[in-house]
């Protein structure tokens, strides 16, 4: 059987440490897995959904959007992917009996961990207005509270929809299509948290807002370059990818201001020499100071520009604009600025150089620690410069690979979800049902806590994720969620978000991608878009977690009908009855779905059209892809401080904590910890072990703290530091965000480490 889930909080303000890892996977990953696994599902359970996931007949796992090759593993799941796995096909539940149990003001004290590690809900709940608990509640009665707070809003406009990235298509697709029959496009995603600024930039450049690799291009590649991006934690099966790729002769330099294991070596653990010594992957590693990402990749289009024969001369002509004016910015690059904004040698930016000018294939892979600065978009634009020069889009084993977090969080844009939607989208729903979409744009993440915070939205509705957690400004966001006249959240598991309310408050349990949905028409399957544009099925296999769960899309055509009652043009009832019908309806709005059924029954499913990948055609307003020339930025330092970015620990999935270790960092058992380089902790006169609070400096003069943290002594780049979020979510302001995409700057937060109380 299954363990039960801890009654008491753990203590996390005690971390133990040890000299950190320098290779991933192998061994202790299987059994770390394994030990995660039957604890959370018993030992037969275990066997038979972890066989299933990422399997072409089975479900698309819940963590990370990296794609499934198309000769598969029987074991094709990572280690944190099997925990996202074990969490969802828990045998632990939260009933009724828990909410009576435990007061909405006793839960608020409990941390995200202990939450998470009580199961799956069980019965959709409802706190009423001053009520201390949670109360179970029937769909009809939730569906009646939220129609009764919609329908009395003096504007569609004053509701939020929030979407996480693992809902699916169709559940997507039917939720924006209800906001905005609705009449609202307040449509804030997780993208916009994350991965805006690569949308942002890569729609100005090359005109399409996604990567335009497959996985195939990363086994052809000549160079892989992984800047800001941690595969090991955050996407393992990648490590699988790169494996193969430098099997096949590719290099790959890595770029980042922590050196991580899993780009040091891979054991991989579908392997016999895996399970040995396993494969060193980096071959160059450039240990960048935090944010100097665009001044780097300046200068090496600099040294680009400036060698005789390296700039594909036939490719810049024919198929891009603003050559000469980017060309003149990249010559006037200057190096002793650079050596300051990234910390690197020039000896080190030369080998860089020898690696790229040997290549013909090269790809750029990146994630959040590009996309979360104020200057991500330039920084972005920055890479497409440098893919450009060399013709390095639209060529095998070549082009940009931003490497998206949720599963489906790519799948849920393509189907509509974002506060800005294109008018030719909102032409295409308007001509297939008959009711005129709005066109002003909506909020996007940022904007929606603006508009709670001063009163301007008064209902939020969040289809899965952990949104009180996710966000910036911590004590904001808290305040600014209390200020509603309603929160709903539909969702898996117990989180932070539930117990952070507005005056009423609903938590709608839903069926996870392990699960079996049964509706009236038979057994449904869903789909998802990967990180590379390939959308396939997901079938769940398991018992739902309880008889009173409703799945995503059917929780929002009930709402739907509810809400909109008999004047809808939609067909919301026969779209819950069988999802074949709303596919259907993507194939006739969303270009690249034609004959989704027929398409998507195909074992390992489609690939989207990408127009710069397939026919270097680069839909941008001057027709070709763009080059840019913005001024280099990066953060400067003042004395005395450090500049802090935000992570994940290697026991964690954005803001779900698995456990409290971290195991290739060498932390066990704590969260509250600070990395920080030994030479700038002795001129800080901060010992190893010490604790301090963090306090972030920012223009406003507001003094935000992040209090009780252990020093580690740990090799970081020069003048920067790092800790996990959501913990240290409280230091980045609701305002301090990236020019173009509004994402939060969570990646480049400048410090002081003040003596804390607790030490």
């Amino acid at each position: 059987m299954a363990t039960k889930p801890p009654k008491a909080d753990p203590v996390q303000d005690a971390p133990q440490v040890a000299a950190p890892q320098h290779a991933a996977a192998g061994l202790p990953a299987i059994g770390h897995t394994l030990r995660v696994a039957q604890q959370q599902m018993g030992i037969k359970r275990t066997a038979l959904t972890l066989l299933s996931v990422n399997q072409k007949d089975g479900f698309d796992c819940p963590g990370c959007a990296w794609p499934e090759p198309d000769h598969r593993h029987k074991a094709e799941f990572c280690e944190n992917g099997a925990k996202a796995v074990a969490e969802e096909a828990t045998l632990r539940r939260v009933t009724p009996e828990f909410f009576a149990a435990h007061p909405v003001a006793d839960l608020a004290h409990r941390s995200g961990y202990w939450l998470g590690q009580q199961g799956r809900l069980t019965h959709p709940m409802y706190l009423s207005e001053g009520a201390e608990r949670y109360e179970p509640v029937t769909w009809e009665r939730a569906f009646d509270i939220i129609a009764e707070e919609i329908t009395a809003l003096d504007s569609p406009d004053e509701a939020v929809f929030y979407t996480s990235g693992r809902t699916s298509n169709e559940a997507a697709f039917l939720y924006q299509l209800f906001a905005r029959e609705l009449g609202t496009n307040n449509l804030p995603d997780c993208s916009n948290m994350c991965h805006e600024s690569s949308g942002s930039a890569l729609s100005e450049t090359i005109g399409i807002g996604k990567g335009s690799v497959l996985l195939e291009d990363l086994y052809k590649a000549d160079l892989i370059i992984v800047a800001g991006q941690n595969p090991g934690t955050n996407h393992p099966r990648m490590l699988s990818a790169l494996e193969k790729a430098k099997a096949n002769g590719a290099r790959i330099i890595s770029v980042n201001p922590l050196p991580e294991a899993g780009l040091e070596r891979f054991k991989n653990p579908q392997t016999p020499k895996g399970l040995t010594s396993g494969s060193s992957l980096t071959d160059l590693f450039l240990q960048i100071r935090i944010g100097g990402d665009q001044a780097l990749f300046r200068l090496l289009n600099k040294l680009i520009v400036e060698t005789e024969g390296a700039v594909d001369e036939a490719f810049v002509r024919d198929h891009t604009h603003g050559y000469e004016e980017f060309a003149a910015a990249a010559r006037a690059a200057d190096w002793d600025e650079t050596l300051t904004a990234t910390g690197l040698d020039p000896r080190t930016i030369q080998e860089a150089m020898d690696l790229i000018l040997a290549s013909e294939r090269t790809i750029v892979c990146w994630a959040m620690g590009l996309t979360q600065h104020k200057h991500a978009v330039p920084t972005i634009r920055e890479v497409v410069n440098f893919l450009l020069l060399r013709g390095n889009i639209g060529r095998p084993g070549a082009g940009v690979c931003p490497v998206r977090g949720h599963s489906n969080v790519q799948g849920d844009r393509t189907m509509g979800i974002f506060e800005r939607p294109a008018p030719a989208f909102l032409d295409a729903l308007e001509r297939e049902f008959g009711f005129a979409p709005p066109r002003e744009h909506g909020y996007d993440v940022v904007r929606a806590i603006r508009a709670l915070r001063d009163g301007e939205a008064k209902v939020f509705f969040a289809m899965g994720g952990n949104f009180v957690s996710a966000s910036p400004d911590t004590e904001v966001t808290e305040a600014a969620m209390r200020r509603a006249r309603l929160t709903v959240h539909a969702s898996t598991k117990l989180n932070r978000s539930h117990v952070v309310t507005g005056a009423r408050a609903l938590i709608l349990p839903t069926l996870g991608r392990t699960e079996r949905d049964l509706q009236s028409s038979g057994e449904q399957f869903v789909t998802v878009e990967d990180s590379m544009g390939m959308v396939h099925a997901s079938r769940g296999r398991l018992d739902p977690a309880s008889a009173h769960l409703l799945s995503e899309p059917a929780i929002v055509c009930r709402m739907a009908r509810r809400v909109l009652g008999e004047n809808s043009r939609v067909p919301w009832e026969e779209f819950e009855k069988d999802y074949a019908t709303v596919r259907d309806r993507i194939a006739r709005v969303i270009p690249g779905f034609e004959d989704f059924n027929a398409r998507v029954a195909r074992p390992g499913g489609f690939a989207l059209p990408h127009a710069p990948r397939d026919e270097r055609r680069f839909p941008t307003a001057t027709g070709k892809a763009n080059f840019t020339a913005a001024p280099v930025e990066y953060p400067k330092l003042p004395e005395g401080r450090l500049l802090l970015q935000t992570l994940r620990s290697h026991d964690q999935y954005n803001t779900t904590i698995y456990g409290l270790d971290d195991r290739y960092r060498g932390i066990r058992n704590g969260r509250r910890i600070v990395l920080v380089n030994p030479e700038d902790a002795r001129e800080l006169k901060v010992a190893d072990g010490s604790y301090v609070d963090l306090v972030s400096e920012w223009t406003d003069g507001v003094e935000r703290r992040a209090p009780g943290f252990r020093v580690v002594h740990y090799p970081t780049a020069r003048g920067c530091a790092a800790a996990y979020y959501p913990e240290t979510n409280v230091l980045v302001p609701l305002d301090a965000t990236a020019d173009v995409s509004n994402t939060p700057a969570s990646k480049s937060v400048v410090v002081r480490l003040e003596q804390s109380a607790t030490d």
